[in-house]
């Protein structure tokens, strides 16, 4: 039965349908907030997925260019590989959607958010959330929300909920923040410096928004939703996990209590062959055979019980740390001679060298999506190679994790990057992770800090990066152990991962991935609290004894940049007919070069004496031949009665036999050739604009 359902959201109406489309979904809604729609279907296979030890959710979020009227700009004219912007928003509507689910749930549970129309004062990305929530809610799979979100700006000390087009081009912050009723399940953010306090107040104004869509959404499915269907459920079988209990608790508890990760894992590797082999003894291979899986899932449990009572009542970390302390630190620059700047940051087990090169403005990225952002200058790229982790698989290029730990890394340097008019490149960054143990991403944000300034890219701030986890009483909600970076165990066994960029003035990036079902206000202030000092830290007792300052000089080896701004009719003369003049110049000084539309032209050159070569011949094509000025020039033809110099910009002037010396001169022949250079005064520009020059009036000056 198709229904509507309306509520207002800042200030605009916000429609939601159903029944009337994708009929065979588990649920499926329509999301009108003005103009902008997105459809949300939601579907649940009928038998779990055997095999596997987690619960198979994959979250979709599709850009079609339609929505925007635009044709999609590939050779096949489809929309094809997801755009990046696209893999961060599936990854944003996951993150708050999948604690939400039983633990016990393996059924694959498939969400797809299909944006059909676009009006860009209203994000899609929104939309997508709440129709992903709405979706899951009214349908028949089980599922513990709703949930909803909101974006928030701050424009002129400001928190708004929603913001425009306009409001976003002047907000010194973009955070989307994810909730249900009680608690906030997910932040991302990028902000220019923002403190801990607004941070925290922006958090809470959401909340207070996002409760009235969880009502809203609760409307609905009190109204429509549908029973929950019954499942097959995957729990751990208790008699099997009593027994491993019982008989290797004690040891388990000992066996993780090591600084090194191999260690740890060879110990886990070494009780799992004793319980199996335990079990063999007591109960016969068959028997073991049988139980495999369940073996598997309290080893695993057990693993995790240890730990977390380890850290939760004796407040003990498996590596031995306090609470607050953070793993050994170090970094180094300089490390590759050709590169434009480089930089290895080491924390622990963790250590990610990153890269920096300078490029033309021609080579920003270029991106082709629904919202108005058609390129950006500042890059950032992550690599996860299996052997961070010592595993053997070979290379399938960037997956959804990659891509968002860049888009984080890179959020977090954004705000601390120089102005295109402050500094004219293009500028990529590639982390590449060389050991993984925990907070790679941060790493990578501290060591592409390092990397920028050892380029001499001027950045405003240097940045660092750290991570906080949780873990929390099942008994009592309110009682939590939080703990200052988090390695790879304490993330995997933990309550959440709260990951926080920025300088010692302010936050820069958020990301926060949790666990349970939410974060109270406390924690994450708590949470702000611990970054802060880890952060402040990490930037003045490990990375500014290293480097404080950017270079002053960039690599030999990275691009010089002339610049200078010509008349917008003179950038036809430059180009000249069929790009000629351009690659005349190109091919004399083996330079690049960028001209923008409002005339500012960029000449990029490696060698030193290119650069100011090729600006000095820009500067002949494009100067204005004023009378009475001197030109160096070249003689391009002769007559009779004198010769035509080339003035450059396409200009010729005659110089008449009587002006080219004040002795008498009886050929033109006889003191001048074709292709000799000369310099010659300006004496004439007629009313036609044709130019007459003089040599001799140079001598009698002289």
């Amino acid at each position: 039965m198709y229904k509507t359902y309306e509520t207002e959201l800042a200030g605009r109406k916000l429609t939601i349908e159903t029944g009337k489309i994708a009929g065979l979904a588990n649920g499926s809604v329509l999301v009108r907030y003005g103009e902008t729609v997105v459809m949300v279907n939601v579907t649940a296979a009928k038998e779990p997925k055997e095999g596997i030890d987690f619960f198979p959710l994959s979250v979709d979020y599709e850009e079609k260019l339609y929505a925007v009227g635009k044709i999609p700009g590939s050779f096949m004219k489809r929309e094809g590989k997801p755009a990046d912007k696209a893999i961060l928003t599936s990854r944003a509507i996951d993150r708050p959607l999948r604690p939400l689910f039983p633990k016990d749930f393996r059924n694959d549970v498939c969400v797809v958010a299909t944006v059909l129309s676009v009006e860009q004062d209203n994000s899609p990305e929104v939309c997508a959330m709440i129709g992903a929530s709405a979706a899951l809610s009214i349908s028949d799979i089980p599922f513990g929300g709703p949930t909803a979100a909101v974006n928030v700006g701050y424009v002129d000390n400001e928190i708004i909920i929603n913001p425009t087009v306009e409001q976003r081009e002047q907000s010194k912050l973009t955070l989307t923040v994810a909730a249900t009723q009680e608690k906030i399940t997910m932040i991302e953010a990028g902000a220019d410096e923002i403190s801990n306090e607004t941070m925290l107040e922006a958090i809470k104004k959401a909340h207070t928004e996002i409760k009235k869509i969880c009502d809203f959404i609760t409307e609905i499915k009190n109204e429509i939703g549908k029973p929950k269907f019954e499942y097959k459920s995957f729990a751990t079988d208790q008699e099997v996990y009593k027994e491993i209990e019982t008989n290797f608790k004690e040891r388990m508890h000992k066996d993780i209590q090591t600084t090194d990760k191999e260690v740890r894992d060879e110990n886990i590797e070494k009780i799992t062959e004793d319980i199996i082999n335990y079990y063999i003894e007591k109960y016969g291979e068959e028997e073991t055979e049988s139980k495999k899986q369940d073996i598997a899932d309290s080893i695993h449990d057990l693993e995790k019980k240890c730990v977390r009572e380890m850290i939760l009542t004796e407040h003990k970390r498996p590596d031995g740390r306090k609470l607050d302390e953070i793993r050994p630190l170090s970094c180094e620059v300089g490390i590759l001679p050709r590169v434009h700047g480089s930089a290895i940051f080491t924390r622990g087990q963790t250590q990610v060298m990153s890269i920096a090169t300078l490029g033309m403005k021609s080579e920003e990225q270029m991106l082709d999506g629904v919202d108005e952002e058609t390129s950006k200058r500042y890059i950032h790229h992550y690599n996860f190679p299996s052997y961070s982790v010592g595993e053997a698989r070979p290379s399938r290029g960037p997956g959804r994790r990659e891509v968002g730990h860049g888009a984080l890394a890179e959020k977090a340097l954004v705000p601390v990057i120089p102005s295109e008019e402050e500094f004219p490149y293009t500028i990529r960054v590639v982390s590449e992770v060389l050991s993984s143990n925990g907070s790679t991403s941060q790493a990578s944000i501290c060591g592409s800090t390092l990397a920028l300034m050892d380029a001499g890219v001027p950045i405003k701030k240097p940045v660092a990066g750290i991570s906080t986890g949780l873990v929390t009483s099942k008994e009592n909600p309110n009682e939590y152990v939080m703990l200052t970076d988090i390695q790879g165990i304490e993330d995997f066994f933990g309550d959440m991962d709260f990951k926080v960029g920025g300088t010692k003035d302010g936050i820069t990036a958020i990301q926060v991935d949790i666990k349970i079902d939410g974060l109270t206000y406390e924690i994450i202030e708590e949470a702000f609290a611990r970054t802060k000092v880890a952060r402040d830290y990490i930037l003045d007792n490990i990375m500014a004894p290293v480097i404080s300052n950017p270079r002053e000089e960039l690599s030999k080896y990275a691009p010089r940049i002339e610049t200078l701004t010509i008349p917008v009719d003179k950038i036809k003369d430059v180009i000249g007919p069929g790009g000629k003049m351009i690659n005349k110049i190109i091919d004399a000084t083996g330079v690049k070069i960028d001209i923008e539309e409002d005339g500012r032209v960029c000449i990029y050159s490696v060698e030193g004496q290119d650069g100011p070569k090729a600006l000095k011949m820009i500067e002949e094509i494009t100067r204005e031949i004023e009378e009475g000025k001197v030109y160096d020039g070249k003689v391009s033809r002769i007559a009779t009665f004198g010769a035509f110099v080339d003035l450059g910009a396409g200009k010729e002037g005659l110089l008449h036999i009587s002006k080219i010396s004040s002795k008498r001169v009886e050929n033109v022949e006889d003191v001048l050739s074709v292709g000799d250079e000369v310099t010659v005064k300006v004496i004439e520009i007629d009313h036609q604009g044709r130019i007459n020059l003089s040599m001799k009036d140079l001598e009698i000056h002289e």
